[in-house]
């Protein structure tokens, strides 16, 4: 686990890559939030766990009720909360935004936020892929696949509010720019 003084040394500053997905019928996204990428924002030295690193480096932030694992390789999306992806080891290739979305490679020290309603799906991976997932401390974790979500979904992305802190910046992080209330 690194220490504040650590995580602070490696955390790069990064111009986020913003990207904004159309409701294709099937996947609302975020109706006024891009997606928010920061590339090689974090640095994983080989003498620390990198996962811990972004867990570490999340719940500094805020965002919490962490998980190890990868992605899943179906299209889904969160209605009721936003998600932080932090990839901490390997690669993968992903579809944002559902069908007609944009396929992006992702790779270690890479950061996704995704504001509620954003579908994502791994289309291919290396073995040892390794992704951290977080969620800001308000919103109800769910799981939407299915065309019967979608009308629900409509109403309740637009609802989730605003998280105080960036993920990986706090208080000071673009995402803060990038989401505008209202």
């Amino acid at each position: 686990m690194p220490g504040a003084a650590k995580l602070a040394e490696l955390v790069e500053q990064r111009e986020p890559l913003r990207f904004r997905f159309a409701d294709d019928g099937l996947v609302p996204n975020h109706p006024r939030w891009p997606m928010i990428i920061y590339p090689g924002a974090v640095t994983l030295p080989g003498d620390v766990d990198p996962a811990s690193v972004f867990e570490d480096l999340f719940s500094t932030n805020g965002w919490g009720d962490g998980w190890r694992n990868g992605i899943y390789d179906y299209v889904h999306y969160h209605s009721r909360i936003h998600e932080v992806l932090g990839i901490a080891r390997g690669t993968a290739e992903v579809r944002f935004g559902g069908e007609k979305g944009e396929v992006l490679n992702v790779k270690a020290g890479d950061v996704a936020i995704l504001p509620a309603g954003t579908g994502h799906q791994r289309l291919s991976s290396s073995s040892d892929l390794l992704v951290v997932g977080a969620y800001p401390p308000f919103g109800t974790y769910d799981l939407c696949t299915r065309a019967e979500q979608y009308a629900e979904a409509l109403r309740t992305i637009p609802k989730v509010g605003r998280p105080e802190k960036d993920p990986v910046y706090g208080s000071e992080g673009p995402l803060l720019t990038a989401w505008k209330e209202g």
